[in-house]
């Protein structure tokens, strides 16, 4: 297989989408569109990725970093024009070069493997990849000659009769050698109504030169789906969300309802795990196997170990060791560990907090900067007052220890090893091990006060 090098177009302003935000950088999944076909190309080992940018570069440059080669188009002037600006990057080199375009997130790397390898096969100069449509109203058609080669592209516009008959389109994905292409590229002209250069008029310069340009039909041509506006936009992302779950589910997790399950691009799921409806698994969550998420989870960044179970939760960069269970109600911020055989239970909330092994904080309490030592528990209703209007400050309760209902603990502050707070206490010094600590007024009985006040319906005197 030869060196393969790409061009993703990225220049448009994509006005359709009427939007402040680049086309390109609407996410389909969780992942701009863009950032889906370059993480594509890059699976497949290519030597130089070039994307040319023209309208909101500084966005698109900002949003994929320095792991690409940048080329701009100062003046949107045609497709052929676009590419024309990797010109200092590509010409000259040997291989193969992916011409793509950066709203046609859809193309799997097996269908542009499947490409390269019919290009190579057929020692094509170029190949289009094509798609047959149902209905091909609009869209450019692929017109072979006898032997089954590309002869040219038609513009539905242009076409006649007989070629608008034609099903198979151009996706406007082209696989080309990269000297070939150069040369080709030099011999376009702008003399169309529009005075742009078009790339597919390096069809018939190719033919035109006796070189071969074939095309490859591709299996499922959804892929090929461009985006220009939200409604597009929504048609890929309900494709991919599928194409997503199937993936998952063919490798041993069980989806109930892939309709109301939302998958991210990036997840990762062990085998044996049950995924309940309403999930939502974002970013780069990764779960164990023989877990069981859901109904009503939402993990973004979380890390899950095996035999985990939550269910009617929100976590956020966070992570989870085997066999503990959130929820149902539970809101788990960014920087909490939480350690195997724990339980967080029902309307809590923790933040920045490191829960150790086998640690119960059953309910109604808020865990925030803190340290909670092995086989801790954390009574209904304990708060770590961790702020004082500047600073934040650290709770550390070790192991063993027994905080009673309705606690606060003022940080900064330590409880010791296997001590016990006292149900409805505010703790603001440090607890030794082993002590009994109890911080609250003493209780007084007013005796016969209730008939001292006034009631609704007595009449007074």
């Amino acid at each position: 297989m030869s060196k393969i090098h790409a061009v993703v177009l990225a220049a448009g302003q994509g006005t359709r989408m009427k939007s402040k935000l680049h086309k390109v950088l609407h996410p389909v999944c969780g992942k701009p569109m863009v950032q889906h076909v370059i993480d594509t190309m890059a699976s497949m080992q290519v030597e130089n990725m070039i994307v040319v940018v023209g309208h909101g570069a500084d966005s698109v440059r900002a949003e994929l970093g320095e792991g690409v080669t940048y080329a701009m188009q100062e003046k949107q002037m045609g497709t052929a024009h676009a590419v024309q600006q990797a010109a200092p990057f590509l010409q000259g080199k040997q291989g193969t070069t992916f011409l793509l375009y950066g709203d046609v997130p859809l193309l799997s790397k097996q269908t542009l493997t499947d490409l390269l390898r019919y290009h190579e096969s057929q020692q094509a100069a170029a190949t289009v990849l094509t798609a047959v449509l149902p209905d091909p109203t609009g869209y450019g058609r692929i017109i072979r000659d006898e032997a089954g080669e590309v002869l040219r592209i038609v513009e539905h516009k242009d076409a006649t009769e007989a070629e608008r008959a034609v099903r198979e389109i151009n996706t406007g994905i082209y696989c080309v050698d990269n000297q070939k292409l150069w040369d080709a590229l030099a011999e376009v002209k702008n003399d169309n109504a529009q005075g742009e250069y078009y790339l597919t008029d390096c069809v018939a310069i190719l033919r035109e030169r006796g070189e071969k340009v074939v095309g490859f039909a591709a299996a499922d041509p959804e892929e090929t789906m461009g985006i220009n506006d939200r409604v597009q936009l929504a048609d890929a992302e309900a494709y991919l969300r599928r194409r997503i779950a199937v993936e998952h589910m063919r490798n041993g997790v069980t989806i109930v309802d892939p309709s109301s399950t939302y998958i991210e691009a990036d997840v990762t799921i062990g085998a044996d795990t049950i995924i309940q409806p309403g999930t939502f698994l974002r970013g780069r969550t990764t779960i164990g196997s023989d877990c069981v998420i859901g109904p009503q989870a939402d993990l973004r960044d979380v890390t899950v170990a095996d035999q985990v179970t939550i269910h009617y939760a929100v976590m956020a960069e966070a992570s989870i060791e085997r066999e503990s269970t959130v929820g149902p109600y539970a809101y788990v911020r960014p920087g909490t560990e939480i350690g195997p055989h724990v339980k967080v239970g029902d309307f809590v909330e923790l933040k920045n907090a490191k829960i150790k092994e086998g640690s119960k904080v059953p309910h109604l309490s808020y865990v925030g900067d803190a340290e909670i030592g092995a086989n801790v528990n954390i009574g209904c209703g304990t708060i770590t007052v961790n702020y004082d209007g500047a600073v934040k400050h650290k709770t550390v309760v070790e192991d063993g220890a027994f905080i009673g209902c309705n606690t606060n603990l003022v940080a900064p502050v330590t409880v010791g090893q296997n001590a016990y707070v006292a149900a409805g206490s505010t703790i603001h010094l440090d607890v030794p091990a082993n002590a009994l600590a109890i911080a609250r007024e003493r209780q007084v009985n007013k005796l016969d006060y209730a008939d001292k006040m006034p009631r609704k319906g007595k009449k007074q005197s």
